[in-house]
C-alpha cells in the first residue's frame, strides 16, 4: 500500500534485490541483552554469529518491518493494546478480520514457531501447521521478499516484547469461513516467489519497485479487486472505492486526470516522509498510520525509488472519489 493503510544481472543485482539493509551505524553496547543467546541459539541460521553480525541484522530486520508496515496492522491502537500483540480489525467485503499476536509469546503469539516456518507463512502464505491464511495477511505481495529480508525481520521480531494475549476469532460472512476456498483463491491470483529484477530498467528502478511491491505492498490496498478479491492486474494502483474498512484508496497512476500524474517525483518522495501534499493537503486516516509508522523512518534514496518507480507506471484513468450528497435546500434554512 503506497497511500493506505502500504517481484536483480549480478551486477546491478546487488543493488536491485539487495535486501533493505540500513546504514552502517551506531550498534547498542550492551554486551549480552538478555534476549540475546536465546534468539541466536533458537534459529540454526544464527548461530556461529558474531554480537555485531546480529545486531546489525536485526537493525536491517527493524528495517525491514518499518518498510512492511507490520506495526500498523498488528497492533489495535483503537483500543489501546500493545505492539504487535494484535486484534487490529479489518473490515472487508467477506467479513471482518483480527490481526494476529506476532509477539514472542510462546503461547498465544510466535514464539514455538520455527524461521523455517515463518518464512514459509510470509512466501507460501501457510501456518505452521499447514493451513492456508486469508490474503488480508498480504502474503501475495511478501512472497517476493528475499530471503535475507525474511530472516532479518524474523531476528527483529524476536527481539521484541512478548505479550501474552490470545487471537481474537475472525467474523466473516458464510461463503468466507472454509480455508479450502482460500486454496482455491491461491490457485487463482497468488503466485509464489522473490522479487526478480527487470534487467532493461535501472537499479533504483528496481529497487523502487521491490519496495513498492514486495515489503510496501502498495498495490494490495491501491488497486481494485474482482467480487472474488483477486487483484484485478489491468487496473494497478489505480484506487478503488472499495478499501480497507470501506474506505476510499486513491488513483496512483500517473494518470492526469484521475491520478498523481502532475506530481513530481520529489513531490511523491516528500509525501512519503511527510505526509505533505503538492497542494498543501495532508495525508488522512490509514495512510497517515502508513507514514507515521513506516514509510517515514526510510531512506531518502529509497523514497525517491518508491517515487520513481510508481510514477513510470502505465497510467489508468479511473476515478474513485465518492459522488457527494446533494445538499437540500432546508439545510440552509
Amino acid at each position: 500500500m503506497l497511500f493506505v493503510r502500504l517481484r536483480f544481472v549480478l551486477l546491478a543485482g546487488l543493488l536491485l534485490a539487495a535486501p533493505l539493509v540500513v546504514a552502517a551505524g551506531a550498534l547498542p553496547t550492551d554486551p549480552r541483552p538478555p534476549w540475546m543467546a536465546e534468539v541466536r541459539s533458537a534459529q540454526p541460521s544464527l548461530r556461529g554469529q558474531t554480537q555485531e553480525q546480529f545486531f546489525r541484522l536485526v537493525k536491517q530486520g527493524e528495517y525491514v518491518y518499518r518498510a512492511a508496515g507490520c506495526y500498523g496492522c498488528h497492533t489495535d491502537e483503537k483500543h489501546a493494546g500493545k505492539p504487535l500483540a494484535g486484534g487490529h480489525a479489518l473490515a472487508t467485503p467477506f467479513g471482518t478480520f483480527y490481526s494476529p499476536n506476532i509477539t514472542p509469546d510462546a503461547e498465544t503469539g510466535i514464539g514455538r514457531w520455527s524461521e523455517q516456518e515463518f518464512l514459509r507463512a510470509l512466501r507460501e502464505g501457510l501456518s505452521p501447521a499447514g493451513d492456508h491464511y486469508y490474503p488480508s495477511f498480504p502474503y501475495p505481495s511478501y512472497t517476493k521478499l528475499s530471503d535475507e529480508d525474511l530472516r532479518a525481520l524474523w531476528a527483529y521480531l524476536k527481539t521484541q516484547p512478548a505479550v501474552k494475549q490470545a487471537n481474537r476469532k475472525h467474523e466473516l460472512k458464510w461463503f468466507a469461513r472454509a480455508r479450502t476456498f482460500v486454496g482455491s483463491w491461491k490457485g487463482l491470483y497468488f503466485m509464489p516467489g522473490a522479487y526478480k529484477p527487470d534487467a532493461a530498467k535501472s537499479a533504483t528502478w528496481n529497487r523502487g519497485a521491490y519496495l513498492a511491491e514486495a515489503a510496501a505492498h502498495c498495490g494490495e490496498c491501491h488497486t481494485p479487486r474482482s467480487a472474488l478479491g483477486g487483484i484485478k492486474s489491468d487496473m494497478h494502483y489505480a484506487g478503488t472505492r472499495e478499501g480497507p474498512d470501506d474506505s476510499v484508496v486513491p488513483n496512483i497512476t500517473p494518470d492526469k486526470k484521475t491520478g498523481i500524474g502532475r506530481w513530481r517525483a520529489s513531490e511523491l518522495a516528500e509525501y512519503l516522509e511527510t505526509g505533505l501534499m503538492p497542494d498543501g493537503d495532508t495525508a488522512g486516516d490509514l495512510m497517515a498510520e502508513v507514514i507515521d509508522n513506516g514509510m517515514k523512518y526510510l531512506r531518502k534514496e529509497d523514497l525517491a525509488a518508491i517515487a520513481e518507480y510508481v510514477l513510470s507506471l502505465p497510467p489508468v484513468e479511473h476515478s474513485v472519489r465518492k459522488a457527494k450528497k446533494p445538499v437540500k435546500k432546508e439545510e440552509f434554512e
